[in-house]
């Protein structure tokens, strides 16, 4: 049995009783078989009467309810299982933040949490009962034979261990064979949702046709990894079914002889002919299904390794309030009060950030303050650290040496919720969803009235939403997929806007690839938005430049300089930064 979905399934109390609802009418529909094998070679052999064949009917029914029970109580257990692994699933990537979630490929984990884990159906539906049943039933149709026929019970006691050694046997190979028809599925499905996402962008290139190829080329590699699977899953069981052929003619020959002869009775005889099969039958049903769950199995293992992956939010021992000068023993984050003070303090003290997988830090060594109340512009070349140093400040990374101070508290000891209630973030590429406008705005504030809405997006100039068809009723397409990019900004900062109690303010680039007009209705509304709140900027636009009280340049993870961007000094830098960063990501 997979030992994390065994601690997921005790976890969860309702994923508890139904599983054991399958077990024990799994068991007891196997063990009924003796009950029917009795009364049917009774009945045969003419040692019981007529009545016999209504309690033979009456066993076949039973079976047949426990068998509906089984397969209904079943579906509930994977289903149950499923759900509670996709919710952990999701709340871990979530999480892990966009630094670390930009390690997996959006595309694989969108074919693992659905088309993937659905594969565990066969794994929780058709495994896990054979287990039960074959670690039962076939014991219980040995003892039984001995009590019968000893002869035919040591050739079936000798020949039983057969099965399940050609099945571990061609189990190990079938495991392989299945992890990368699974690995190939991953690749192909997300390889096709990211060439779906980038089909504007590979079509403005002229990179569409190549892509189809590539597609074609992936998806013919997991037709072959299919094949190959379905080869390996229909010899194991023909190496099943022959073994468990041979071995009940092994019994069947010796019965007939005997029978011939005289010395065995036709009551004996027919027992034993009806039990035989169904000592082999549950470990050969054991084998099929291993055979069809094990896409699921390599599913699970995939999840839990997301699960398990480093990084990410660790609870920590002692959580305090966001208040100033809070001290230990604060109350809980759940009771903590709300903060007293206006923009904070923040302050990074030989901060070392490193990925796994690289070798280079991201951050290193990184010191420096910002007042409350103070702007802050980020800049630098891509891969220079700007987007670390704002995941950074958003909780999603922790550093690996030094410490991340609010207010001379260390953000490891916060609340992240509380803390995360008092920023406003804008990125660089805002999500919309396909929901409302007035829905997207308030999305970081879901009590938020209609006149709050309205007041927020008048404040980041997006008149444009009136024009909609539906004005902030109109359902946007999913990412904002019918508004441009300066649109779709504006709407990220009236979110911001919407959060009038918030008093950090994160910025990624929040003019990248946007035309001048655009660009200026952004920079007005950022201004209105730093006012009286602690700002940090990424930015490579002189107009976004201008609007900072420091400029911080960042290089291979280092400060190179922090200046002011007045001055003629601060003009011919920024527009050295303009050329060299224009357009770039964070």
């Amino acid at each position: 049995m997979h030992k994390d979905l065994f601690a997921l399934m005790r976890a969860e109390r309702t994923v508890r009783v139904h599983l054991a609802v399958t077990m024990t009418a799994a068991v007891l529909t196997g063990l009924l078989v003796l009950v029917q094998a009795e009364l049917l070679a009774g009945a045969l052999s003419g040692r019981f009467g007529a009545a016999a064949l209504a309690a033979l009917a009456a066993v076949v029914a039973v079976r047949a309810l426990l068998a509906w029970a089984q397969g209904v109580f079943a579906g509930r257990t994977a289903t149950a299982v499923k759900s509670a692994l996709r919710h952990r699933l999701l709340a871990r990537l979530r999480d892990l933040g966009p630094a670390r979630l930009a390690a997996h490929r959006s595309g694989e984990l969108v074919t693992l949490t659905g088309r993937g884990l659905d594969g565990l159906d066969d794994y929780l539906t058709g495994y896990l009962p054979s287990i039960a049943v074959a670690a039962v039933v076939p014991v219980a149709v040995v003892v039984r034979l001995f009590a019968a026929d000893l002869a035919s019970a040591v050739i079936v006691l000798v020949t039983l261990p057969l099965i399940p050694i050609f099945g571990a046997l061609v189990g190990m190979t079938t495991k392989a064979v299945t992890e990368r028809q699974f690995t190939a599925l991953s690749r192909l499905g997300g390889h096709f949702l990211d060439v779906v996402r980038g089909l504007p962008t590979l079509r403005a290139f002229g990179r569409a046709r190549y892509q189809a190829t590539v597609i074609r080329e992936i998806a013919d590699a997991h037709r072959s990894a299919t094949m190959r699977t379905l080869r390996v899953a229909f010899l194991s069981s023909l190496v099943l079914e022959l073994c468990a052929s041979l071995s009940v003619a092994l019994v069947a020959v010796p019965i007939g002889l005997r029978l011939l002869g005289g010395s065995l009775d036709l009551t004996t005889a027919l027992l034993v002919l009806l039990l035989a099969p169904e000592a082999y039958l549950p470990l050969r049903a054991m084998g099929t299904r291993f055979h069809a769950s094990m896409e699921g199995i390599a599913a699970a293992d995939a999840a839990f390794a997301v699960l398990d992956s480093p990084g990410g939010e660790e609870p920590a021992p002692a959580v305090k309030p966001l208040a100033r000068g809070a001290g230990e023993g604060s109350a809980p984050a759940a009771e903590a009060p709300a903060w007293g003070g206006g923009a904070p303090e923040l302050r990074l003290e030989h901060v070392t950030v490193r990925y796994p997988g690289r070798d280079e830090p991201a951050l290193e060594d990184v010191s420096l303050t910002i007042a409350p109340g103070e702007r802050v512009a980020l800049v630098g070349e891509s891969g220079g650290g700007k987007s670390t140093l704002l995941s950074l400040l958003l909780g999603f990374v922790r550093p690996s040496a030094g410490r991340v101070l609010v207010d001379g508290v260390d953000l490891r000891e916060l609340d992240l919720a509380q803390w995360r209630a008092r920023l406003a973030f804008v990125a660089q590429r805002p999500h919309l969803f396909a929901a409302s406008v007035a829905d997207n705005i308030r999305l970081g504030t879901p009590a938020a009235s209609s006149e709050d809405v309205r007041r927020a997006a008048a404040a980041a100039d997006a008149g444009f939403v009136a024009d909609l068809p539906q004005g902030f009723d109109t359902v946007l397409g999913e990412r904002g997929a019918n508004l441009s990019a300066g649109q779709r900004q504006r709407v990220a900062l009236a979110r911001a806007f919407c959060r009038p109690g918030t008093s950090v303010l994160l910025l990624d680039e929040p003019t990248a690839r946007l035309d001048g007009r655009s660009e200026a209705a952004v920079v007005a509304a950022t201004e209105r938005l730093a006012r009286d709140r602690t700002a940090v900027v990424v930015a490579h636009r002189p107009a976004m430049i201008h609007l900072a009280d420091r400029v911080i340049r960042l290089h291979a993870g280092r400060v190179i300089t922090d200046t002011t961007p007045n001055g003629t000094a601060g003009h011919a830098w920024a527009l050295t930064e303009t050329v060299a960063g224009e357009g770039c990501g964070a």
